[in-house]
């Protein structure tokens, strides 16, 4: 999962990005409106964590606009705003969902995975593809109800092709979905992740399109 994290406050921002990382997701940290609206036309995500006291925009402001322009990227407002009357104009702006500080990350990272299930129209964590399951919030994987040990690049790589089962990919989209902005990538990284996912899922898992990118294919069970 790659999130945009749109927070001003470097210790909150600096805590949630430890908190999220050891658990195997991937966040890029804005600090304001702008830098935000930069990031979201520079690359691709999967949610995004709104502070709404910016100091360069209101929140709810910046939120309204993103949603005018058509982005329907699940939102979670993320702010000390407590009063209904908060909470309701949140909502009405475009927040997928709100949650309060102070806050457990253990509850940021379950309404996370919520929302982008949601957003790919699924009632339960659990993806199943034939004989491949995944649960992105245990971060768990099984071949023919065996467990596979995938690394989180591996994760992320696999759960970028789940969610967009039918569509072809580019590799600058593959990318997004496994590395942050500060992370150093090397040229024949993604090949070598792909690479990896084909011996542990099968050599069809990952389908080369090419001139165009990648998409999902079934799923083999070694024989």
């Amino acid at each position: 999962m790659h999130i945009l994290l749109c927070e001003d406050d470097d210790l909150i921002a600096s805590g949630i990005c430890a908190g999220l990382d050891a658990q195997g997701l991937t966040v890029d940290r804005v600090a304001s409106a702008g830098a935000a609206q930069a990031l979201l036309l520079a690359a691709d995500f999967d949610v995004v964590i709104l502070d709404l006291g910016l100091p360069d925009e209101d929140g709810l402001k910046w939120l309204r606009r993103v949603r005018q322009q058509g982005q329907s990227l699940p939102v979670l407002v993320l702010t000390a705003r407590d009063t209904i009357s908060d909470r309701v104009a949140g909502l009405e702006a475009g927040a997928d969902d709100y949650l309060l500080k102070p806050f457990d990350l253990r509850e940021l990272s379950a309404r996370l995975h919520t929302l982008v299930r949601r957003a790919a129209g699924r009632a339960v964590n659990l993806i199943e593809h034939g004989p491949l399951r995944y649960d992105p919030s245990r971060r768990e994987t099984w071949l023919a109800g065996q467990p596979v040990d995938l690394s989180r690049r591996e994760q992320a790589l696999l759960q970028a092709l789940l969610h967009n089962r039918g569509r072809v990919l580019s590799s600058e989209q593959l990318k997004d979905s496994v590395y942050g902005f500060a992370d150093e990538v090397e040229s024949n990284a993604l090949n070598v992740h792909i690479h990896h996912l084909r011996r542990k899922l099968g050599s069809r898992i990952v389908e080369t399109v090419r001139g165009l990118g990648y998409r999902l294919g079934p799923a083999e069970a070694a024989s």
